[in-house]
This record gives C-alpha cells, sequence and structure tokens, in this order.
C-alpha cells in the first residue's frame, strides 16, 4: 500500500498542503494566482484567507479542505469561561465544556470519545503544539492553554487533510494565534463576576519600536471562587506572553515567550437524581446540592494525605485543582532562499504542576455506606466542618437533608513534567508549469515529549452538601473501632480496587519529514501531500497494576501516633524496586489528496480522501497492550490508531453572505484504557457519516453566524465486547449546532450565542440517554467612547441544565446518577480602556 502510494504520489501532482500553521500575520496573503500579495507582517486576520494548515496563504475558495476562524471580536461575544467554550463555536468540534477552565473532551466529527481529552484534535498556540499528545492522563490540552486579549483569532482545520499537516492530528487542527504588535495600541480590562466570584484584570499592548522592530506583550491575573460555589478561591493565577520581531527583505526572525501559573477548579461529575427510564430520564438535582452550581469541593475538606513518588509521607492541597506551571520559549523565523519561502519554528516548554479533584466512586445512603464498610452497628461521626468530632444520630439528615455519602477517590496526580521541544522546519515555491503553477513544500519535524507523573490516589468519605460545605465523614464500628482516620477511609484507591498507584518517566520521541505538491490549472486545483511518522517511547514505569508480585498495599503510619490504625493497613505504596521498562517504536504513513473546482468568481466544489494515524502514549501503558518484561508492545497494532476519511463539499461567498457545506465520512481503528473504569480496554473499530454546515450574514445592522453537524456513527467491530457492534459511541450526539445573532445600534451591540445538542447515550450500552439541551449566552457592549466600552455578559442566561457525560451506562437503583453537567448561569461585567 505505501508503495502504490509513493508511485501515487510521484507520478501526479496530489494534496494540497503541508501546513504553515501559522499565525494570520505570519503567512503570506497570495492573490487569486497563489502569489504573494502583501508581506506577511502586514496581514490582519481575514476570514477568507487560509493562512493555518496550508504551505502559502490562499483563497478559501482555492482549496480543498474545511477551514473556520474566530476572529478576537467574536470570542469577546461568547463570553467564555473556558477556551472549550470559545471551541464550540466551530463546526464539526463536539467541545464538552463542562470540566472548569481545562480538562475538556474535545471530538470532531463523529471520531470517538472514548477516553478523556481529544485524541484525535490538535491544539496549537501559533503553529506547534501545547503538548504532543491532547489526551494525556491529567494533561490535557486545554489545560495549559488560556484566551487572553492578546489572541488575534482562532483558526481551525478539519478533516483528514490534518493528518498531514501535523502529527497526531488526523481528526483537525484548532490553532491559537497570538498577536505581534502589526497594530500599534492594545487594551485593559477589568472584569468581575455579578452572581459569581470572578475578578480578573486584562492587559495587552503591542506596536512598532522603529527600525523593523516590533512587539507584543500581555497577559492576565485573576481570583475568585469560579463559576461553582466550593467554598474557597478556586481560581488564582495568571499568565503573560511577550514576543518580539524583526523584519528583513523576505522575512522576519520573532523570539517569544510564555508563563502561564494558574490554579482553577477541575469539576468532575456529581451526584443527580434520575427518574423515569433509561430511554426517558428526567435530571434533576438533589436535596442541598445544585447540579448547575455547586461541585463536589468544600472548604472543609482541602487536605489530601498520601505517599508521594518516593513513598514519603506529605500533604497536599487540593485548593491548587489543576495547576499547570508553563514556561516556554521560541524562535520562529522566515526567510527566502533561491525561490524558496523557508519557516522555521522552534519551542521549547517546561511543564510541572499537579492535577487534583474529587471523582465520587459511589454514592448512596449514609446508613447503608456505614452499614457495608463498618457492618452492622456502625456509627458516623463529623471529621471536619463545623462540629468535628460530633456523633451523627441521624444520618438521614446528612447533607442537609439528603443523607447521602460519597465514596470519593482523591484523583491526586503529580505532574512531574510534560515538558516538550518542537521543532517545525518546511520551505515553500511556486513555479509557473505550461498555463498553471506548482506550489512544492517540503518539511521536516521534531518532537520529544515528557510524560513524568506520579499517581497518588486516595479514598475518603465525604457527605454530600452544595455551597463547598461537605465535611468529611469518619466511621466506627459496632465497638466503637476507627475503620477511617480524619475522613480517609485508605490511603489508597480503596474504592477503585486498590488500583492506580502509579510513576511515570516516559520519553516520546518523533520524527515527521513531509511534503506536498498542488497544481493550479485555471480554476481546478488538485494536489496532495504526504508525512511519515516515525517514533519511540523509552523509560520506566512503576505500579501495582502491573502485577509481577508487586505489592498494593503496606501498612504506614500515617498520622504520626505510634500505631496502625484500619485506614493506616490500607496504604498504597510505589514498587520502586521492580519498576516495568517501555521501549518500542512506531512508524506510519499519512497521506490525503484533494481535488477543488472554483466554479465561478463566489462559488467552488471540493473533494478529498485521507488515511491518517495517531500515537498511542500513556494510556497505552498499563493495559494489555505492553508487555511489562521486556517493554515492548504485544500488539504492535495498539501503538497506533489509524483514520480513514472521505470528504466533499461547497464553498459559497458574496456580499456578506457565506456558506460552506461538506459531507464526510470515517472509519476509525482504536485501542486505548478508561481510567475511571479500571481494567476496561478498548479494542474496536468505528464508522462514521454526516454533514458539516457552517455560514454567514454579515450587515451593517444585522449580523448572523451559525453552523451545524449532523453525525450518525457506529461501532463496526468490538474485540472485547461484540454486544455493542451497531451501538452508536458513547456521547456521540446526530445533531449539534451553534448560531450568534448580532445587532449593532449605533454605540450598543446587542446578541446572544447559542449552542444546542440533541440526545446521546452515556455508555456504548446505549442504555441510558444525555438529554439534548440549548444554552443561550446573551451580550451587550455600549461604547461610551471611542476608547472606552461597558460591556455585560451573561452565560448560560437562562440557567439550563446540559448533561455532557455519566459515567453510569443505566440508572441505579437509588436513581443517583454521577454526571457532569455545564455551568449554571454566570453573568459578568467588563469595562475595557483601548490604549
Amino acid at each position: 500500500m505505501h508503495i502504490k502510494t509513493l508511485l501515487l504520489f510521484t507520478c501526479v501532482p496530489l494534496g494540497l498542503t503541508v501546513p504553515q500553521l501559522a499565525a494570520a500575520q505570519q503567512a503570506p496573503a497570495t492573490d487569486d494566482r497563489g502569489e504573494d500579495a502583501a508581506t506577511p507582517e502586514a496581514m490582519t486576520p481575514r476570514r477568507d484567507v487560509v493562512v493555518t494548515a496550508v504551505a502559502r496563504g490562499r483563497d478559501r475558495l482555492d482549496t480543498a479542505v474545511s477551514t473556520s476562524q474566530l476572529l478576537a471580536s467574536d470570542i469577546d461575544k461568547i463570553a467564555p469561561r473556558s477556551v472549550a467554550e470559545i471551541f464550540r463555536n466551530i463546526p464539526g468540534i463536539r467541545s464538552e465544556s463542562s470540566g472548569g477552565e481545562g480538562n475538556a473532551n474535545l471530538s470532531i466529527r463523529g471520531l470517538p470519545m472514548a477516553t478523556g481529552g481529544g485524541k484525535y484534535l490538535q491544539l496549537q498556540e501559533d503553529g506547534l503544539p501545547l503538548v504532543e499528545y491532547g489526551d494525556l492522563v491529567f494533561g490535557n490540552a486545554d489545560i495549559f492553554l488560556r484566551a487572553d486579549l492578546g489572541v488575534a483569532s482562532i483558526a481551525s482545520v478539519r478533516g483528514g487533510s490534518a493528518s498531514t499537516f501535523a502529527s497526531n492530528s488526523p481528526g483537525g487542527v484548532i490553532n491559537l494565534i497570538s498577536k505581534t504588535g502589526e497594530t500599534e495600541g492594545g487594551a485593559v480590562q477589568l472584569l468581575t463576576g455579578l452572581d459569581y466570584g470572578e475578578h480578573r484584570l486584562d492587559l495587552d499592548y503591542g506596536g512598532r519600536l522603529g527600525d523593523g522592530w516590533r512587539v507584543h506583550v500581555g497577559g492576565f491575573v485573576r481570583e475568585g471562587e469560579g463559576p461553582r460555589r466550593i467554598g474557597y478561591e478556586g481560581n488564582r493565577g495568571g499568565q503573560i506572553k511577550l514576543n518580539l520581531t524583526k523584519e528583513f527583505d523576505g522575512g522576519y526572525v520573532r523570539l517569544y515567550g510564555k508563563a502561564l501559573d494558574d490554579r482553577t477548579v477541575s469539576y468532575m461529575p456529581n451526584p443527580v437524581r434520575v427518574t423515569g427510564s433509561d430511554a426517558d430520564p428526567r435530571y434533576e438535582s438533589l436535596p442541598g446540592f445544585d447540579i448547575g452550581h455547586d461541585a463536589l469541593s468544600s472548604r472543609y475538606a482541602l487536605r489530601n494525605v498520601t505517599l508521594d513518588g518516593a513513598n514519603r509521607r506529605g500533604v497536599h492541597d487540593l485548593r491548587d485543582g489543576m495547576h499547570p506551571v508553563v514556561d516556554a520559549i521560541g524562535l520562529e523565523a522566515q526567510a527566502t532562499l533561491a525561490g524558496w519561502t523557508v519557516v522555521d519554528r522552534f519551542r521549547f516548554t517546561s511543564i510541572t504542576g499537579r492535577f487534583i479533584a474529587n471523582f465520587p466512586a459511589a454514592i448512596g445512603a449514609a446508613s447503608d455506606i456505614a452499614a457495608a464498610l463498618g457492618g452492622d452497628g456502625a456509627t458516623l461521626r463529623y471529621a471536619t466542618g463545623a462540629q468535628p468530632g460530633q456523633i451523627i444520630a441521624r444520618p438521614d439528615q446528612l447533607g442537609g437533608g439528603n443523607g447521602l455519602l460519597v465514596e470519593n477517590i482523591v484523583f491526586d496526580a503529580k505532574i512531574n513534567s510534560f515538558g516538550s521541544l518542537f521543532n517545525d522546519l518546511r520551505a515553500s515555491r511556486v513555479d509557473p508549469i505550461g498555463r498553471g503553477e506548482l506550489t512544492s513544500t517540503l518539511g521536516f519535524y521534531r518532537s520529544r515529549q515528557d510524560v513524568h507523573t506520579d499517581w497518588l490516589w486516595t479514598s475518603d468519605l465525604l457527605e454530600l452538601r452544595g455551597r463547598g460545605t461537605a465535611a468529611m465523614i469518619d466511621l466506627y464500628d459496632a465497638q466503637g473501632v476507627p475503620v477511617t482516620q480524619e475522613g480517609f477511609y485508605g490511603y489508597s484507591a480503596s474504592f477503585f480496587g486498590d488500583c492506580c498507584r502509579r510513576r511515570h518517566r516516559v520519553d516520546y520521541h518523533t520524527n515527521a519529514p513531509f511534503g506536498s505538491l498542488n497544481y493550479k490549472l485555471g480554476r481546478v486545483s488538485i494536489g496532495g501531500s504526504l508525512r511519515y511518522d516515525v517514533g519511540d517511547a523509552a523509560g520506566l514505569i512503576y505500579g501495582s497494576d502491573l502485577g509481577g508480585g508487586r505489592s498494593k498495599l503496606i501498612a504506614r503510619d500515617m498520622n504520626g501516633d505510634d500505631a496502625i490504625a484500619a485506614a493506616e493497613q490500607r496504604v498504597a505504596a510505589l514498587p520502586l524496586r521492580s519498576p516495568a521498562p517501555v521501549f518500542y517504536g512506531w512508524h506510519y504513513l499519512s497521506y490525503s489528496t484533494g481535488i477543488n473546482w472554483r466554479v465561478a468568481e463566489p462559488f467552488a466544489l471540493f473533494a478529498r480522501y485521507s488515511r491518517g494515524g495517531r500515537t498511542n502514549s500513556d494510556r497505552l501503558l498499563f493495559g494489555p497492550g505492553l508487555d511489562v518484561g521486556t517493554g515492548a508492545l504485544t500488539n504492535r497494532r495498539a501503538a497506533v490508531d489509524r483514520v480513514e476519511q472521505v470528504e466533499g463539499g461547497l464553498k459559497y461567498r458574496r456580499d456578506g453572505a457565506r456558506l460552506d457545506l461538506t459531507g464526510f465520512w470515517a472509519r476509525t481503528g482504536e485501542q486505548n484504557a478508561q481510567i475511571t473504569t479500571p481494567g476496561s480496554f478498548i479494542d474496536r473499530v468505528y464508522r462514521a457519516h454526516g454533514v458539516e454546515a457552517e455560514g454567514a450574514l454579515t450587515g451593517k445592522v444585522f449580523s448572523l453566524t451559525a453552523g451545524a453537524t449532523f453525525t450518525d456513527s457506529r461501532i463496526a467491530i468490538d474485540q472485547i465486547d461484540p454486544s455493542t457492534v451497531g451501538h452508536v459511541p458513547r456521547r456521540q450526539a446526530r445533531f449539534i449546532f451553534q448560531t450568534t445573532p448580532e445587532l449593532t445600534l449605533g454605540p450598543i451591540e446587542l446578541g446572544a450565542n447559542v449552542v444546542g445538542t440533541t440526545s446521546s447515550f452515556a455508555q456504548d450500552v446505549n442504555e441510558l440517554k444525555l438529554p439534548g439541551f440549548t444554552t443561550a449566552s446573551a451580550f451587550a457592549t455600549y461604547h461610551l467612547t471611542e476608547r472606552v466600552q461597558l460591556s455585560l455578559n451573561s452565560n448560560n442566561a437562562f440557567d439550563v441544565l446540559g448533561f455532557t457525560e455519566s459515567e453510569n451506562a443505566t440508572i441505579p437503583a437509588n436513581g443517583i446518577v454521577r454526571a457532569r453537567s455545564v455551568n449554571g448561569r454566570t453573568t459578568s461585567l467588563a469595562l475595557r480602556l483601548l490604549l
């Protein structure tokens, strides 16, 4: 197959491009012939010019790819509380924006979402990845990404062509493009939450310094409880970004840096009451716990006592939440050499921090859990809260009257390093051939990605109570002997079968040569691109999950009282003397061919076929695909998930009207592991087809943008559980949509951002449904003067309940489901001064 493909590539000029993956102001604009129409540094982001993921900037109607762009003004109107909420406004993207400011689950055009993160969709910042793998456990790419006033635009490329644009991105690429000082000025903005805890200061400024130099600097600081009531300051920190550019004839050199140190709450699935049937469920909040405004976080449950990665006792603060500490430095250069436009992008990033959050393993009546864990006659006492040590005479009154206890797992992960090094070198040129022109691109990509983490999970008992006031609970048996210690049932993942005490010290290396040819003759462009990824993984992993006589539990005095209590006999320790090696490699070819016909000035048709792949990373390490004796793969197929895609459609643009319509088909082979269901592994083939639409109407008074995606996705083959064949993959809705109508009335702008989804199945068994829902976020901006504006934004203005995931496949006997919902209504007021 590879030989045939290479011959086809050699004999016929196929494919559109290999990506520039550059900022809009960093790539050449072109006229209809593909020739430079302006210097790259003079460009302002334009919706009708493609500059991300193409070899040279090109009119959208002359490209055989599906692209979208959101400008900074669009982002302001969305009123996002996270970057995932921005991504909901890109057609084809399934963005579950319910995890807080990070930890979102992302997918595209029916590609599966078997685990967390964005496995087939790569998030980038200025043309390079945040991390090489978007589904790193406790390292989803959006955790390390923040949108602020320094963002010029967000560009996306969707579909199979992305498999040759960048490594590990067969579904698509979303690129956050930074301002670089091409326009003099900036802004300072003060934002405060009117009905939630948020205080934020944003600042950006850029401009020219003379003699070809220009600079941009921007960032933010913030503090507050966040969109949900958790009882403490959960969001605090900030970011600063700086870039300095020197222009010269035919190119530029840019040095840039970023520092991010930000703590945000991770909203895990929370308890919700579900009545009715699996097929027709009704979701409602439990007494004392509002599913849209509360979270399983509390000012009375802030300590996690555990053994660290060196098996030393430590106390970790749950207020750290998702705590990325990112320091990045990069260099970007463009020059013209012997008729070739050469661009090199380099970035070194240090990423450390922590991910810590409460995850409900089970919820039940306090009396039932007490009897199950402590036996008949067991009693409960408050371990923390307003009355620590007090006996709970009426367990049915816990949680403000709901009488519920949570068997809680503290997901505590130390991020020792998710650091990376990326370099992308490419050269492009345009040559006249006959009556047309041939655009050629050659390049080489190299990366190193660290995965150095310690998983330090524990188990405790927590009452279910909202407003951040839940107390940890102690349990005593009938003889008064404590079963727990200061609320901890075990210093291990006791409620998950003592699994998952792990340490990763693995490095991943990727090398990828690539090339593309595109021939444009009159109104027709035909082309193709190739990318060949070669990589390896090397390192050590430690964990009781690995077997081979590795210890699971030890006894350890965790509170220093020289005695071993029951909970202290359930202490998980890492088997530091018996690691397992990781040592394997992979290689795969990605290719894409496409044709575009510009039928008329405002109208074009295109078609494309692609095959790509995506390397599995840390989710492969503790599963059956790895031989823990040799570090090699037991099944080499497990190293790479392959995606085959066909797409075609039309594009129309005239007089303020725009319409893109794309049909797509995809086949995905996947192997993976699901950590919230320990021991659950996936080996499947999925198929999906559907239609994606995006359009806009732009006028002086009224404007409208809209997008919608219809998807029919099925499990075609399941090697582990054949009963799922023919089922719809979990959380895959048939129809998602987004629209933003806007009125401009002199100095006043009014509008709303409406996002909706039809129902989906919670899990692959296709029993419990997640109901469809629609949220509307309203915005109003008043320009007091040319330089001062006041904005009011209400996210989820009608306080709609909307559920994006459920850990339960069916309604349990007690009717309590663990589900993750979108945030309830949050309203903010912002004052912006243009500089």
